[in-house]
C-alpha cells in the first residue's frame, strides 16, 4: 500500500486543507501499521477536510475487507480497541466510520446519494485499488442512483416521521411523570401518603389547592396528561401535534417551579 501523496489525485488532493490532511495521513500510517490487510481503504471526506469553516471534524472512512476475512466477535472488538487507541493517540479532531467492503459496494451499486458523495469528494489517503477505481466509473458517469436507492430512501423517510411521533409520544409520557412527581413530592411535604398517580388530582384539590398553595388549573392539568398518558398506553392515541405538547409542557414546567417553591418554602 503506498502512501505517496504525489501519486494521489491532484484536483481531488486540493479540495483539503492541509492541517486535515497531515492528520489523516498519520492516522492512516498508523492504523495500517496495526491492521495492515484488514483495511482495502482509508479515505478522508466531510465538511472540515474541504476547509468548511462550521466544523472541526475530520471525517475518515475505513473500508475493511469482510470478503477474505471473517469477522468474528473477538476480532470486532480488537478492531474496535485498535481504531479508539489510535484517535486517542493522534487528534481528538478525527471522527471514524467504519464500513465493511460488501456493504459499501452495495451501497454504490444501487447508487446510495451518500457513498455516492464520498466517492465524488473523498481523498484516498490509503487504497488497495478499490476506491479510485470507484472514483473513476463515477466520474465517468458510470455510476448512477437506481430505482431501488429512491425507495429505500423514501422507506426510510417514512419510518423517520413514526420514530418522530413516537418521540412526541414518549415526550407525553415523561410530562406525565414530572407533574405525578412533583405533586408527590408537594403531597410529602404536606404530611400526606403518596396516593396512585390516578387519585392524586383529588388529594392536590382537598389540599393544597384548598390551602391556597397551588391552583385549580394545576389539578386539571395532572387530571389531562393521566388521562392522555393513559390513552397512548392503551393504543386509543398514537400521535399529538407539537404545539399542543408546547403548551403542555409550557404548564408543566410552571407546575412544578409552583411546587418547588411549596418544598422549598416548607423546609
Amino acid at each position: 500500500m503506498d502512501f505517496d501523496v504525489n501519486k494521489r489525485d491532484s484536483v481531488t488532493k486540493d479540495q483539503y486543507g492541509e492541517d486535515a490532511r497531515t492528520v489523516a495521513y498519520e492516522f492512516a500510517e498508523e492504523i495500517h501499521e496495526e491492521l495492515e490487510d484488514l483495511l482495502k481503504a482509508v479515505v478522508l471526506f466531510g465538511s472540515v477536510a474541504r476547509s468548511a469553516e462550521d466544523s472541526n471534524d475530520i471525517d475518515i472512512l475505513l473500508l475493511v475487507d469482510d470478503v477474505r476475512i471473517k469477522f468474528t466477535q473477538e476480532l470486532v472488538q480488537t478492531y474496535r480497541v485498535i481504531v479508539k487507541k489510535t484517535v486517542n493517540d493522534i487528534s481528538d479532531r478525527l471522527h471514524i466510520t467504519s464500513m465493511k467492503f460488501t456493504s459499501f459496494w452495495e451501497y454504490i451499486r444501487t447508487g446510495d446519494p451518500i457513498a455516492t458523495n464520498i466517492l465524488r469528494d473523498g481523498y484516498a489517503l490509503l487504497d488497495t485499488g478499490v476506491f479510485e477505481p470507484l472514483q473513476h466509473l463515477l466520474r465517468q458517469g458510470r455510476i448512477k442512483p437506481s430505482q431501488e436507492a429512491l425507495w429505500t430512501y423514501m422507506n426510510r423517510s417514512e419510518k423517520s416521521i413514526s420514530s418522530a411521533d413516537q418521540q412526541i409520544l414518549e415526550a407525553l409520557h415523561d410530562l406525565y411523570w414530572a407533574v405525578i412527581d412533583a405533586s408527590h413530592a408537594a403531597l410529602i411535604q404536606v404530611g400526606e401518603t403518596p396516593p396512585s398517580p390516578r387519585h392524586v388530582p383529588s388529594l392536590l384539590e382537598q389540599t393544597l389547592i384548598e390551602r391556597g398553595d397551588l391552583y385549580k388549573k394545576d389539578a386539571e392539568l395532572v387530571r389531562k396528561l393521566y388521562t392522555m398518558s393513559k390513552d397512548v398506553s392503551k393504543g386509543k392515541r398514537s400521535m399529538i401535534k407539537p404545539q399542543e405538547l408546547q403548551r403542555l409542557r409550557d404548564r408543566s414546567k410552571d407546575f412544578v417551579d409552583r411546587v418547588q417553591d411549596v418544598v422549598y418554602e416548607g423546609d
